[in-house]
């Protein structure tokens, strides 16, 4: 029998220190995280970075090696998947053919021993709530993909788990649809309250749809946060490169009189006095800075500003709102500026010499 232990008040899951391996091979490395009750949780990372292997630990299909697994402060670690309370809505989505919508949905109530009646009442409840009623009748044949994938959804939430787990939930539809339904996903689970964790290789799919983000990479938790924390205030270049499109330039370190400076060839960032982030510089001598597309302004060359870079255009791209231009720099790498001032940039072209300028509060420095 899983024992009650001590739970902090808001908290749904607890995941402390959990490791798996598979020989030599270690896919979960020393994982902990806390989720909170009604929190929208969002596993990213590339393909074998261990996010699926959570996934499924949480799930209850694999024990991990060492750790623990808390949810509602109950020791769920040796518990089998059925005993757990945990709804999941798969890629495939796992919908019985032979079964009406309503009879789907109500099939894990049944297995709940719930008598008809009640099924039915509660399934029509969730079908309201997916925008589904009227397809009660259908089998699963007759409804599209979106509809199929809110008919799952629907059936992981009707009995009320204390975790819903969503593995790829988008792999299966088009762009369009994908974009349609994340909003979907997110305004249904909100409306219920449900606490969930979802797994996905899809960083706007992350951004779009979760309270936090939990960044994987090699098995390891390389940062948790909010999507606005993890894009603006990125504690390793993997994070920085793996959310949202990043500029890395890797420069020496020195300081000054007025503070420290990281520089390359032909680019410079100036970082003042007290500034926590040349704190964190005192003692390397190389770093990156990490410098959004869209925080980068074209200028005219020779007008920079001591936060500022020279270079070459290679590519200059339209796209409606904005340009985009692809700027190679002195030491032959490359920068990639976004500019919505489309008349400061329209007389641009490739083999133009441009400046580019960028203000303190947009450079972030991870320390090499």
């Amino acid at each position: 029998m899983s024992a009650v232990l001590q739970n902090p008040a808001g908290t749904a899951m607890r995941l402390e220190g959990v490791s798996k391996s598979y020989g030599v091979v270690k896919a979960l490395d020393d994982v902990s995280i806390e989720l909170r009750k009604g929190e929208f949780l969002t596993l990213l990372g590339p393909s074998g970075s261990g996010k699926t292997t959570l996934l499924r630990a949480i799930a209850g299909f694999i024990r991990p090696t060492a750790g623990r697994l808390l949810i509602d402060g109950r020791d769920m670690t040796g518990v089998p998947p059925q005993k757990r309370n945990i709804g999941m809505m798969f890629q495939d989505y796992a919908l019985f053919p032979h079964m009406t919508v309503l009879e789907n949905i109500g099939y894990p109530l049944e297995t709940r021993g719930i008598r008809r009646a009640e099924r039915e009442t509660r399934g029509m409840e969730m079908l309201e709530i997916v925008g589904l009623a009227h397809c009660a009748k259908r089998y699963p044949k007759e409804m599209s993909g979106g509809q199929q994938q809110r008919v799952a959804l629907a059936r992981a939430l009707v009995f009320r788990p204390d975790i819903v787990l969503l593995d790829e939930p988008m792999a299966a539809l088009d762009k369009k649809l994908r974009g349609q339904m994340q909003i979907e996903i997110m305004h249904i689970t909100r409306q219920v309250g449900a606490t969930v964790v979802s797994v996905t290789h899809d960083q706007e799919e992350a951004l779009v749809m979760s309270d936090r983000i939990a960044i994987f990479k090699d098995g390891r938790l390389e940062q948790i946060g909010t999507p606005h924390e993890l894009y603006l205030q990125p504690r390793s270049e993997f994070v920085a490169d793996f959310i949202g499109e990043a500029n890395l330039l890797r420069g020496a370190v020195r300081s000054t009189g007025e503070g420290t400076v990281v520089e390359g060839d032909g680019w410079t960032a100036s970082l003042p006095p007290g500034d926590p982030r040349s704190e964190a510089l005192a003692k390397v001598r190389k770093a990156c800075v990490v410098l959004r597309p869209e925080r980068i302004h074209a200028v005219a060359a020779g007008s920079e500003t001591e936060n500022a870079g020279v270079g070459v255009i290679e590519d200059k791209i339209y796209l409606g709102v904005e340009y985009r231009l692809v700027v190679r720099m002195n030491d032959g790498g490359k920068v990639n500026l976004r500019s919505r001032d489309v008349a400061s940039v329209a007389g641009m072209n490739a083999g133009d010499r441009i400046g580019m300028a960028w203000t303190v509060d947009d450079i972030v420095v991870i320390g090499a």
